[in-house]
């Protein structure tokens, strides 16, 4: 699905998105990845779900955003609360969804101005 992109500065913007990659500001990504609105994309190192473990989900403490936008690939799994404890503890919260709910919420909560991040799942 391709969306328009919004001239909202130099903030990381989903531009689009299909079964096995995303566009962040018009570069298309093939492996999951960490988004956030003012930081460089970061590889996210999961290739699937099975594979996800708390060490990738604490990847997202240090940046501390207000809500952490998990899609899970093609299907909606939940992670089980241990893998999201950590950040639990730090008070940042954890919405889980499919990878496309995930991408459009990501760029809704973002153009509100929220310290939003997505951890985007593309399963290899």
């Amino acid at each position: 699905m391709k969306l328009h992109q919004d001239s909202s500065g130099a903030l990381n913007t989903v531009t689009a998105y299909g079964a096995d990659y995303v566009e962040i500001n018009l570069q298309r990504h093939t492996g999951s990845i960490l988004v956030m609105p003012q930081t460089p994309v970061v590889a996210w190192p999961v290739s699937s779900f099975d594979a996800l473990g708390a060490e990738h989900f604490a990847m997202l403490i240090a940046p501390a955003p207000e809500v952490v936008i998990f899609g899970s690939g093609q299907k909606l799994r939940f992670p089980h609360p241990r893998l999201t404890a950590a950040l639990a503890a730090k008070r940042i919260g954890v919405e889980t969804m499919d990878f496309k709910a995930a991408c459009r919420t990501y760029n809704i909560l973002m153009a509100e101005g929220r310290k939003v991040a997505a951890a985007l799942l593309i399963e290899s």
